[in-house]
């Protein structure tokens, strides 16, 4: 598979940001992770701290028709963006949605994700792990799709 994987705001801190919360690795560490686990599939990473830029990537992602599956941990904006929300409604290909903290076990404000509804699915509060499961979760899709 061709998985797309979109990091949002803050996440390019990782290792340095709060690791009580986020864990002691750092974003290149779960890229690594991520190709090492998997090394049958095709990744592609994204990270940005600005909005447009996401929505950006994911207009362009909606005319790659060689991409198969998407990963997306959009950070903060996951509880304030209707926009990236709608941006990621335009993409049909399998979306599943992570994050490295259990969102719903911290501030209520955290409680809400805007973009989940347009997902596959969620996985929350597993740390790196979240993203690994985010790929198992393709692929069952993806099996599902073509059984």
């Amino acid at each position: 598979m061709r998985i797309f994987v979109l990091n949002g705001p803050n996440l390019n801190m990782l290792g340095k940001r709060d690791p009580a919360q986020y864990g002691s690795q750092t974003w290149d560490d779960i890229a690594q992770l991520l190709i090492k686990t998997f090394p049958a599939h095709q990744f592609a990473f994204f990270q940005s701290n600005h909005e447009g830029e996401i929505i950006e990537q994911l207009h362009e992602l909606v005319h790659q028709p060689e991409a198969e599956g998407f990963i997306g941990n959009f950070g903060g904006y996951t509880h304030t963006s209707v926009a990236i929300r709608d941006a990621l409604d335009m993409l049909k290909i399998p979306k599943i949605e992570v994050h490295l903290s259990n969102i719903h076990a911290r501030e209520a404000f955290r409680h809400t994700s805007l973009t989940a509804a347009v997902c596959n699915g969620l996985i929350s509060g597993f740390g790196a792990q979240s993203y690994v499961l985010g790929v198992r979760a393709l692929e069952e899709i993806h099996k599902s799709n073509k059984g």
